[in-house]
C-alpha cells in the first residue's frame, strides 16, 4: 500500500494528530490520543489502535498493558485533515485506564459539578499490577 495517504494528513508543528477512538458498534466516543505518521501507517498496516504517548515519548499499542486491544474497523480523515477517527472493536470493553468503557465518563449537571456517569468495570490496580508506572 503506498502511503500517501498520510500526506493529506495536516500534523501539529510537534508532528502530530488527535485521534479519536469510537466504538465501531455503538458509536460511542472511547477515548482521544495523539498519533504521530508512524503510529497512523503502523495502525493501518497492523490493524489495531497505534498511538504516540507524549508523556512516555513513544509509540503505544493500546492494550500492550492492559489486554485492552483496540481493533481497527475504519479510519476516517475529518474535513480540515487535522483529525482522525478510528473506528475500533473495543476488546476487553475497557479503553479507559481508570478501568471504565470510556474515558469520557463525567457529565455536567445543572449545577455545575461534574457527575460520575459510567462504573468502573475492573479496579485498574489488577488491570496494571504487574506493570512499572
Amino acid at each position: 500500500m503506498e502511503n500517501s495517504w498520510l500526506d493529506e494528513v495536516i500534523w501539529d508543528d510537534k508532528g502530530l494528530v488527535p485521534a479519536i477512538a469510537q466504538d465501531w458498534s455503538s458509536g460511542r466516543i472511547l477515548m482521544v490520543a495523539w498519533m504521530n505518521r508512524e503510529a497512523l501507517e503502523l495502525t493501518v498496516r497492523e490493524q489495531r489502535a497505534i498511538y504516540w504517548s507524549r508523556s512516555r515519548g513513544k509509540l503505544w499499542r493500546k492494550g500492550e498493558e492492559s489486554g485492552h486491544v483496540q481493533r481497527l474497523h475504519e479510519l476516517r480523515l475529518d474535513c480540515d485533515g487535522d483529525v482522525v477517527l478510528l473506528q475500533v472493536e473495543q476488546i476487553g470493553e475497557i479503553a479507559c485506564h481508570t478501568g471504565r468503557e470510556s474515558c469520557f465518563y463525567r457529565k455536567l449537571d445543572n449545577n455545575g459539578e461534574w457527575q460520575v456517569t459510567d462504573p468502573v468495570q475492573k479496579d485498574p490496580h489488577e488491570i496494571y499490577a504487574n506493570q512499572e508506572k
